[in-house]
């Protein structure tokens, strides 16, 4: 029996998932419900606001913070549920948890720290995907975009880096499946990215090409291990990424996204995969900008092997150009994928999306369990007893920067061990000159750095005149450092190999703060280990 066109197209409906944004007038929310109700939509993947969208950032529209986000989601995710006639699957980048889309959620350590643990305590990182699982379901979310699979190996990564838990590809693979099955074991579906292999790369691919110049056997040896160690745990979905391998596309620079060579042949067949495939937002400007004609960047993403097709812009002219040059085969063989995933979930058969509340309380006990466990001690000269004996003789001074004097890692500290303090907040309020003034009557310095930006760009936004007054204080005084924020800031700071104490803590969260107070009074032993090479000047 043959399908009737008006059934294909609605399964053909079922592999768009639109991007839709918490944080909207109510116009766009309409005509989001409009396409959910005419085109029969398989899902939708939240943002916080139009300009937090992936490649919205380079226009610098400001983000602006709204407390009632939360809320927000849940009462449009239950709107757009109403609107489908086959219940939607709501899909997010939930990587550290909601709060990398939503303010005032929970918010989990970024993949780098999670790295820090050292490798038997990887239960910590199913402990998070499970919670992070749980914070999900509470909005009415079953499918995670994340984590992960891509192994750090290039310092200079403008988009991976902190995102990544490191570059050691065995240990990259075990957290990702830890992390995937503690999702798993909540019923939320996780998305292993970005296929085959983002860390490597130079290039942000939200704005150009990147390129891997790598050869398939290279490309097995280590990007593609986690995948495979991913695909032997029937991961729920692999995301590809805008990226070319042009060795695997005849030495074409085709983004693996619109690749048969990528998907088709190794993905599918060399690798064995038949779980469902999401494309990486198709509004990222490295295939955005290829078609001139609405539906031909769907049609082709679709052709080469995508079965989802995440933040479509061209919904309508995509369904009609899949419909018109798609085999039924084909339609019906993602269709199958798509509805696999839902089952699992339990939406199909079910009005009842949410469960559960946000546990802050849970999410604070974990973080101060894994701040314990992947604070890290790069140099180490008895930096406590350094401390104490400064102290004694009047010669220590404390010094935080890029936070005032108040911070939870200073007030910690404060209960046994009082010295002058100084803070340099920013360059508006904080005057660098007079800080090194009074610092030059002090032989010891404690000095927090709590690293403004995650990603590298600018220096990670530290001033230039910080770093200085840093080389300068590194090579004339005795430094110990305790550094809160992704590590590949170390290889920045001049002098840093200088200093008598250097501790690396990752996160700025109250639980790490509190933890490395009592790890810097009590000489505690760091169990964590830097998760990527670092070369300190």
């Amino acid at each position: 029996m043959k399908m009737t066109a008006e059934a294909l197209r609605q399964k053909v409906g079922q592999f768009f998932f639109p991007a839709v944004f918490i944080n909207d007038t109510e116009e766009n929310i309409q005509e989001t419900e409009r396409l959910i109700k005419e085109h029969n939509i398989g899902g939708l993947t939240f943002f916080h606001s139009r300009a937090s969208a992936a490649t919205n950032y380079e226009s610098k529209k400001k983000v602006v913070f709204n407390d009632d986000s939360y809320q927000k989601i849940k009462e449009l995710i239950v709107r757009y549920q109403k609107s489908a006639s086959t219940p939607l699957l709501i899909s997010i980048d939930a990587e550290w948890g909601l709060a990398m889309r939503i303010e005032k959620t929970p918010q989990y350590p970024y993949a780098i720290t999670l790295g820090a643990l050292p490798e038997s305590k990887s239960d910590l990182v199913y402990e998070v995907g499970k919670q992070i699982g749980l914070d999900l379901k509470a909005a009415g979310i079953h499918y995670n975009l994340s984590p992960l699979a891509d192994i750090n190996n290039n310092p200079n990564n403008p988009v991976i880096g902190y995102r990544s838990f490191g570059e050691n590809k065995e240990k990259v693979a075990h957290f990702a499946v830890e992390y995937l099955n503690g999702m798993s074991e909540v019923g939320v579906l996780g998305c292993l990215k970005h296929f085959p292999g983002h860390g490597n790369t130079n290039v942000d691919s939200h704005l150009g090409l990147p390129v891997l110049k790598e050869t398939l056997e290279e490309l097995l040896e280590n990007e593609l291990y986690p995948f495979i160690k991913g695909i032997e745990n029937n991961v729920d979905s692999i995301m590809i990424g805008h990226l070319a391998v042009p060795s695997l596309n005849d030495g074409k620079d085709t983004s693996a996204t619109l690749s048969k060579a990528v998907i088709q042949t190794l993905l599918r067949e060399k690798l064995g995969y038949d779980g469902l495939v999401i494309s990486d937002a198709l509004n990222m400007h490295s295939v955005s900008k290829l078609y001139e004609t609405k539906g031909d960047l769907e049609w082709e993403a679709f052709n080469a092997g995508n079965d989802v097709l995440c933040f479509a812009e061209n919904v309508p002219e995509g369904i009609e150009a899949i419909l018109k040059n798609a085999s039924p085969e084909r339609i019906e063989e993602s269709f199958n994928r798509i509805m696999k995933a839902k089952k699992k979930v339990g939406i199909l058969s079910e009005n009842n999306f949410t469960s559960g509340e946000l546990n802050f309380k849970k999410a604070s006990e974990l973080n101060l369990e894994i701040a314990q466990d992947s604070i890290t001690k790069i140099i180490d000269n008895s930096n406590t007893e350094l401390a104490y004996e400064a102290q004694k003789n009047n010669q220590l001074a404390k010094l935080s920067l890029y936070k005032n004097v108040e911070n939870t890692f200073f007030q910690t500290i404060n209960s046994k061990l009082k010295a002058p303090e100084f803070a340099f907040e920013n360059l508006e309020v904080s005057d660098i000159s007079k800080i090194k003034k009074e610092l030059e009557n002090f032989e010891t310095i404690l000095i927090s750095l709590f690293v403004p930006k995650a990603k590298p760009m600018n220096n990670f936004e530290i001033n230039d005149e910080v770093l200085a007054l840093l080389s300068e204080l590194l090579q004339t005084k005795k430094c110990i450092v305790y550094v809160f924020g992704n590590p590949y800031v170390l290889p920045i700071i001049p002098n840093l190999s200088k200093a008598s104490g250097l501790i690396q803590v990752y996160q700025d969260f109250e639980e790490f703060q509190k933890n490395a107070g009592i790890q810097f009074l009590e000489n505690k032993i760091c169990n964590g280990i830097l998760p990527v090479n670092i070369d300190l000047q």
